[in-house]
């Protein structure tokens, strides 16, 4: 059989990478017309269907997952290839490219800085970091790798567990004072409970201290860096974990009022595309990172930051 045009297997990447054909025609600067005309193009070639509807999505046969690992791969040595020679040519050691995506908050409080010592341990790297914090936000068109907050399965995605976390009340120390000062749970009557999603994980905190459900809150934040900062400032007392807050619990912006911890409904996971996991550059990050994951998040004064009383 006579190999398809290169052009044909490049377009087919990109749809199999991406699951919409809208997207791969954004990537390649072409018409979706023109995508969908090359893949039937290509199926008929080689006597298989490569794709299979699912919703708006387009999800992978078996047959066209076995390709994508060849051409994913074949792809790789090329871009390798040519950034190697044009190092060569202009001198100098050729830069590894990696994108990758961080949610916000957790990319600040625990990534960031760390980003640097990947990078002074790997030269040859040249990093550029994308926000989001959940799957479907990630431009999955550009991040080779991902840290999202949760829950799998996501189909044609390789992951692993990087922070299994546990949520506790965090507030303003001014909140341990006063006449309606947070001593026992059923003290949070008293003030507002700041939501990042539907109030599904301060039900659950609610429930295992054995107190009712506080009702809806009157504001809800998509953007977590706010509800902390509304923490800080004494407008609430907000659920955080110990990866995101450890640093401003060292340092005396938010205390831990409660000793009642409960697991998080979602965990931070580490992510990247099937296709990318065996490629150099993705693979030596991601040892990196789980390692690093695996590593003491550092010390903390829990008698400073965690009042005397039990719940």
């Amino acid at each position: 059989m006579a190999l398809p045009p290169l052009h044909a297997l490049r377009v087919f990447e990109s749809v199999a990478r991406l699951g919409n054909v809208s997207a791969a025609a954004a990537e390649l600067h072409v018409t979706p017309g023109a995508i969908s005309q090359q893949i039937r193009a290509l199926q008929v070639t080689l006597g298989v269907d490569l794709f299979q509807k699912r919703g708006r999505q387009l999800a992978l046969t078996p047959s066209g997952s076995q390709l994508q690992r060849s051409v994913a791969s074949a792809m790789e040595a090329i871009h390798t290839g040519v950034r190697q020679l044009s190092a060569h040519k202009y001198g100098g050691t050729p830069k590894r490219a990696l994108t990758i995506s961080i949610p916000q908050v957790h990319g600040v409080a625990w990534l960031a800085t760390r980003l640097f010592t990947f990078m002074a341990e790997s030269p040859n790297f040249q990093l550029k970091v994308l926000t989001s914090s959940h799957f479907h936000g990630v431009d999955w068109r550009r991040t080779d790798v991902a840290i999202i907050y949760g829950m799998p399965p996501w189909p044609g995605f390789w992951w692993r567990l990087l922070h299994g976390i546990h949520m506790t009340p965090v507030c303003s120390p001014q909140l341990l004072r006063g006449p309606n000062a947070i001593r026992q749970p059923s003290d949070l009557a008293f003030h507002r409970l700041l939501h990042e999603d539907d109030g599904s994980q301060w039900r659950r905190w609610q429930a295992e201290a054995g107190i009712p459900y506080a009702g809806e809150s009157d504001v809800h934040f998509d953007d977590f860096g706010i509800v902390l900062q509304a923490a800080r400032d004494g407008f609430g007392v907000a659920l955080s974990d110990e990866v995101v807050s450890a640093r401003d619990l060292d340092e005396g912006r938010l205390v831990q009022p409660l000793r009642l911890i409960v697991p998080a409904l979602h965990n931070y996971y580490c992510i990247c595309p099937d296709a990318k996991r065996e490629t150099a550059e993705v693979s030596s990050f991601i040892d990196w990172l789980i390692e690093e994951a695996a590593s003491p998040l550092g010390p903390r004064d829990e008698t400073k930051n965690t009042a005397n009383q039990s719940s």
